[in-house]
């Protein structure tokens, strides 16, 4: 079975690379994508006012992450799409379970929901978020075994699925405004459409 097998081809992220830093294969989650695998790889991602739900089979060694900017949309159309927070928490877990995960065994960590772009600070979609993967997550039963949400950085996530290690490099200085400027982007594009820190640790 591929890592990626049964999962919605649509939405999965496909940018693959090898990461020198680390020694090891990786994929970058870009805004409205995800990815699941059973391999040990890393799943990588750069987050603002977005939020990304980084969950695991404990037991069994597999996980995946989710790269979303709204909580939600306003039709049916628009929320059976990985930009959208309840369609890629489903298709997230979905995909996991399709792989062998266990719904018991499953624990997750989630990260971003900053204010970094004054066009999304009035909104709040940075707090609405982070309110969102909490309360889903509740509502499901996964426990959150680690949180880092809000504030005014963006912030880099490094995954580990195979062993559930999280590294989060906060983005302090706004050399780093790429960020901003791919989610203003991809903001403007939801609209259109229809459908540098020290490096934490969270085990």
């Amino acid at each position: 079975m591929s890592d990626t097998e049964s999962g919605s081809a649509e939405h999965l992220a496909s940018n693959r690379y090898f990461d020198r830093q680390f020694d090891v294969e990786a994929v970058k989650v870009l805004p409205g994508e995800y990815f699941v695998t059973t391999s040990e790889m890393m799943l990588v991602t750069v987050l603002g006012s977005c939020v990304s739900a980084c969950i695991r089979d404990r037991e069994r060694g597999l996980g995946g992450m989710n790269h979303f900017m709204l909580a939600d949309g306003d039709s049916e159309d628009q929320v059976a799409s990985a930009r959208y927070g309840t369609y890629a928490m489903e298709v997230l877990i979905n995909h996991l379970m399709k792989l062998g995960a266990r719904r018991s065994n499953l624990e997750a960590k989630v990260f971003g929901g900053g204010r970094v772009m004054a066009t999304l600070s009035s909104s709040q979609v940075g707090d609405r978020n982070s309110s969102f993967v909490l309360k889903f997550l509740k509502t499901e039963g996964i426990p959150v075994k680690a949180q880092d949400l809000l504030d005014v950085h963006p912030r880099k996530v490094y995954f580990f699925p195979f062993t559930g290690r999280v590294l989060v490099k906060k983005l302090v200085r706004l050399h780093n405004d790429t960020v901003i400027r791919r989610e203003k982007e991809y903001a403007e594009r939801l609209n259109e459409g229809p459908v540098s820190g020290d490096i934490e640790l969270f085990t």
